[in-house]
Formats: C-alpha cells, sequence, structure tokens
C-alpha cells in the first residue's frame, strides 16, 4: 500500500471515530481535549461535530492552519507531558490524542506517561480516541466502526 493510500486510510478511520464518540459526547458534559494539534484538522471536526463545546488544545509548537487555531485561553503550547497535568481534575468528555510517530522507541516513550494521563483527564463515562493503544485499568477499549480496521486507531470509556 502506497504512503498514499495508507493516509487516506487513516484519515477516513479518524474521521469515522470522531463521528461517533462525538454522538456520545454529546451527551455528556465535561471539555475536549486535543493532545496534538498539529495542523488542526481534528480540532476543526471536533468544533464543527459538537459547536459549542470547549476545546483545549496541546501542541509543543504552533503550526495549524489559520482557521484551525483556538482562541489563546484554549491553546496550551509547551511539551504534553508536561503542560496537560495542570488539567487533571477537568473532567473531560473527550480526550482525543494523535500523538503517535510511528517510530516504536519514540512511541514507547509516551507510551509511559499517556495511558495515565487520559484516564486522570477524563470523566468517568468520557471517551478517549487514540493513535497508539493505551493499556490503563480504567480505560475500557471500544470496538472502533466497522469501517475501521481493528488496530488502526483505539477507543476507550473511562469507567
Amino acid at each position: 500500500m502506497s504512503r498514499l493510500e495508507s493516509f487516506i486510510r487513516r484519515m477516513t478511520a479518524q474521521r469515522d471515530i470522531l463521528d461517533q464518540v462525538c454522538v456520545e459526547v454529546a451527551k455528556i458534559e465535561g471539555p475536549v481535549l486535543e493532545l496534538g494539534l498539529g495542523n488542526g484538522r481534528t480540532f476543526h471536526h471536533l468544533r464543527e461535530r459538537l459547536p459549542g463545546r470547549r476545546i483545549v488544545a496541546f501542541d509543543r509548537a504552533l503550526a495549524a492552519h489559520d482557521s484551525s487555531i483556538p482562541d489563546a485561553e484554549n491553546l496550551v503550547l509547551g511539551e504534553i507531558s508536561e503542560t496537560a497535568p495542570r488539567f487533571i481534575g477537568i473532567d473531560a468528555a473527550l480526550v482525543n490524542a494523535d500523538l503517535g510517530t510511528g517510530h516504536e522507541d519514540r512511541d514507547v516513550v509516551t507510551l509511559s506517561w499517556l495511558p495515565d494521563l487520559i484516564a486522570r483527564l477524563l470523566r468517568v463515562g468520557g471517551f478517549a480516541v487514540s493513535g497508539i493503544p493505551l493499556h490503563h485499568p480504567q480505560l475500557q477499549r471500544l470496538p472502533p466502526p466497522p469501517s475501521v480496521p481493528t488496530d488502526r486507531l483505539f477507543v476507550y470509556r473511562r469507567v
């Protein structure tokens, strides 16, 4: 499979999962946290799917398209492992973590802190979407929509 085809499949899977999860997130209170703003595609999508919902975006540096930059009070720049813990207790309805690199040596470092951080950011009943698997006793893995291959992206609910 070409890298282009792989990218298209990943973006389609991400859209399908976020669309499914947003239906449920709309029914519960709490902000949405976007860990890894990047160019802002998923932030923009979440803003359209959850109008009026507070979305706080985190990234090392701002690189998003002008149409996908949150207001200053909802943009947190710096190392996510250092900045996001300040939001523990926010009781997020959704944490979308697009932090996987595809490089196992880098992702293993991220996995040393990400699952626990997400569990502590979410409210009970809240959802997490991640590009890398999150193993944590308070995160129950959910099946993806039928259009998404198993292990392409991961969906969890905080128990």
